[in-house]
């Protein structure tokens, strides 16, 4: 067994188990977790030390004598309807007492908003006013069977994930911890007064790992226990406001952010929707401030010897990876949550030195939708299997170099099964890094960039795991992408309407559904991107157009690049057209099978005639059609769900995109459940079965067939 590259969660109380996994896991440091501490036995074992930090709910004592420097956020109630001149309405009514409260320092008269949501209209302050005693707000003057909405600014008393992870372990008593405001110069010098002795009272940690920096990805919990997670965004900016920057932002930019633009219209700014130029500011403009503090707190760190490693999960706003500031702070490693590929993909690619991956399952008695993990019924060593087979795709395309797990070590000693199972994924991790140390593997050179709003900031990532938006279809397409052969990156269209194309781009792939941002919404309504997009096609270009790709009403067509990818989709406005009646084909995409049943399919999409080759449907229309166009080639798939055969079918669309398709042998597996490597330095050919079954593959390689047997989610070093 090798050793190195792993880091182990220790608990006091439970030292031998921990230098027994220790040695059992190879792993080379040990590191504490939310809820656990590591004893002296520990610290004295000679194992480097690397221990976790959450900046803002770490000096509690400070946060309960300072309510009124807590972190704050706009909420919004539910529409109500007026049935008279005069309506009552209770902001906090739907949410969790226990999250939120109102401070009585903020200004409601600044800060708040009552909204006419019938007819969309700001209601003037003195119509309305609020009651701090029984916290009701009475609107007058309203206009009968309105519907009207109270937008306010709410402190938050308990920090989410400090709530999750309470909550989750039942943890009884313990100390709710809450979330400071380091906006405020009293709460900076109290944050890093405390790091400053923090470092200096733990001689012996190697790395500090930073659980991000200041503010939480928004995490809204309601009253109601059958809606508890009332609204949940990883990438939202709704948790970074507060009445210190809504007025550093009006003196920086010289207008005010109002609770609409972050209600907006009670939706909020969720990462799906195309961000407006008023929030792109906002999340600049906070972006600079968690900077610029939190390179004062690596700074601090690196003063002491230690090295300083950011956790791109919690309160990662303002720390993504992909961001073009994002080497500013100074890291020296990122480490991301991963369940899937392109998680995987998203941290290998940030500009650190060290980059490691948290596995699942998490250390804790359940999963995240309850069900037993380390408890009566649980199987973790499947679960361990499970979540690496899906990782491990990635980790055949680029170098991560450690690994490791969280929460409490203890949990796993009535399962001896996981912690074999742990022991041969450390293995299995140890020699794809060696390989990659070696030398990287054989790509098909085709560099793919995937058209959005967002641009690179958004790169591997849709706001979240898969698992939690599954209708995604740029999710599954990113996961299919992880572990193949290609370069992959994000750009922005609103810069495509600017400047073109970038030229060193082969295929452009716009994923997702109608006025969404990774469709990408009003940004088709300027002629300039439909036009940049037409030309790189026409010139040779390929472009891939999944679910409702640049889809906008008004225009002549719904998909705007509809002429380009040979569909359209109806939607009511050409319904009394005829489409066109057209004969399915086989074609070289299709050449492993066609694509199954697309759970996130945007039914309704026709043909546009004879120059388009339609390759499979179903009883809601095309599912998978190609045309030549110009020089290029379109392609266009009515969804997109990952799995083995749809993998497959995005692999040869993209080769056959970019006019590529003599490389559909090169290292090719001859199951669509199998995916494979080679490393030219090494000469070494590596093999994963992505499925629970055992097979027999063949690779086809230029000096000629390989073929192997391989367990289910097993792998093989040829």
């Amino acid at each position: 067994m090798s050793k190195g590259g792993f880091t182990l969660p220790g608990e006091a109380g439970y030292e031998k188990l921990t230098l027994e996994l220790c040695e059992k896991w190879g792993a080379d440091c040990i590191r504490d977790s939310d809820g656990t501490t590591l004893s002296d036995e520990i610290l004295a074992s000679g194992v480097p030390i690397y221990s976790t930090i959450c900046m803002v709910r770490s000096i509690n004592s400070f946060a309960k004598e300072h309510k009124n420097m807590l972190q704050r956020n706009f909420l919004s109630t539910d529409p109500k309807m007026a049935d008279g001149e005069t309506l009552l309405i209770k902001p906090l009514e739907k949410y969790f007492r226990e999250q939120f409260t109102i401070c009585p320092d903020d200004d409601v008269n600044e800060f708040w908003q009552v909204w006419d949501r019938t007819d969309g209209t700001l209601v003037p302050s003195d119509c309305w006013s609020y009651d701090p005693e029984s916290e009701t707000v009475t609107v007058t003057g309203c206009k009968p069977y309105h519907f009207y909405t109270v937008s306010f600014l709410a402190c938050r008393i308990w920090e989410e994930i400090s709530m999750y992870n309470h909550i989750t372990n039942d943890w009884g008593e313990r100390e709710h911890l809450m979330a400071v405001e380091p906006r405020y110069p009293e709460v900076q010098d109290a944050l890093l007064s405390y790091l400053d002795e923090w470092c200096r009272s733990h001689p012996a940690t190697k790395v500090v790992r930073f659980t991000s920096m200041f503010y939480n990805f928004t995490w809204i919990w309601g009253a109601d226990e059958r809606e508890r997670s009332i609204y949940t965004d990883w990438g939202s900016y709704d948790f970074s406001v507060n009445p210190v920057s809504l007025c550093e932002f009006e003196r920086e930019y010289g207008y005010r952010m109002t609770a609409e633009d972050f209600i907006n219209n009670n939706r909020h700014n969720a990462t799906h929707n195309p961000p407006t130029e008023k929030y792109r500011d906002w999340m600049e403009f906070t972006g600079k401030f968690v900077r610029e503090f939190g390179r004062k707190c690596v700074d601090l760190v690196h003063s002491y010897g230690k090295l300083a490693y950011v956790f791109y999960d919690d309160t990662w706003i303002g720390v993504e990876p992909w961001g073009e500031h994002f080497r500013e702070f100074g890291f020296d490693g990122l480490i991301k949550c991963v369940f899937n590929a392109f998680e995987a993909r998203l941290c290998a690619g940030a500009d650190v030195k060290t980059h490691e991956l948290r596995l699942h399952p998490y250390l804790f008695p359940t999963g995240l939708s309850g069900e037993p993990t380390f408890a009566p019924g649980g199987h973790p060593e499947a679960d361990a299997r499970r979540f690496w087979a899906c990782v491990r795709r990635a980790l055949l395309r680029v170098k991560i170099d450690r690994i490791g797990l969280g929460g409490y070590l203890s949990l796993t000693e009535p399962f001896p099964a996981f912690r074999d199972e742990i022991a041969k994924i450390a293995d299995e991790f140890r020699t794809l890094r060696d390989l990659h140390d070696a030398g990287g593997p054989w790509s098909t050179g085709i560099r793919v960039a995937v058209l959005q709003s967002w641009g690179s900031l958004r790169t591997w990532n849709c706001a979240g795991h898969m698992h939690e938006h599954p209708e995604l279809p740029l999710n599954h397409i990113y996961e299919a992408m992880a572990g193949q052969p290609f370069e992959v990156r994000a750009i922005s269209a609103h810069d495509v309407a600017e400047h073109g194309v970038p030229a060193d781009v082969d295929v452009i792939i716009n994923a997702g559904r109608e006025g969404d941002a990774w469709s990408g919404g009003e940004v088709w309504d300027d002629p300039r991107l439909l036009s940049a997009i037409t030309e790189f096609a026409a010139r040779g270009g390929g472009v891939i157009g999944v679910g409702e790709p640049a889809a906008r009403r008004g225009g002549y067509r719904h998909f705007r690049i509809a002429d380009i990818i040979g569909v359209d989709r109806e939607v009511g406005e050409t319904i009394c057209f005829e489409k066109y009646k057209y004969e399915k084909k086989p074609h070289f995409i299709t050449a492993d099978g066609a694509p199954t049943h697309f759970h996130n399919n945007a039914a309704g999409a026709y043909s546009l005639g004879a120059a388009t080759d339609v390759l499979a449907d179903d009883d809601t229309g095309v599912t998978l059609a190609c045309k030549q166009f110009g020089a290029g080639r379109g392609v266009y798939m009515s969804g997109f769900t990952y799995n083995a055969r749809n993998a497959r079918v995005l692999y040869r669309a993209i080769l056959w995109a970019a006019c590529k398709e003599s490389l559909a042998d090169a290292y090719m597996t001859s199951g669509e459940n199998f995916e494979c490597a080679y490393y030219p330095n090494t000469k070494t050919l590596v093999v994963i079965n992505n499925s629970t079954k055992s097979g027999t593959v063949t690779v086809k390689t230029p000096d000629g067939d390989v073929t192997a047997d391989i367990a289910g989610e097993g792998i093989a070093i040829l």
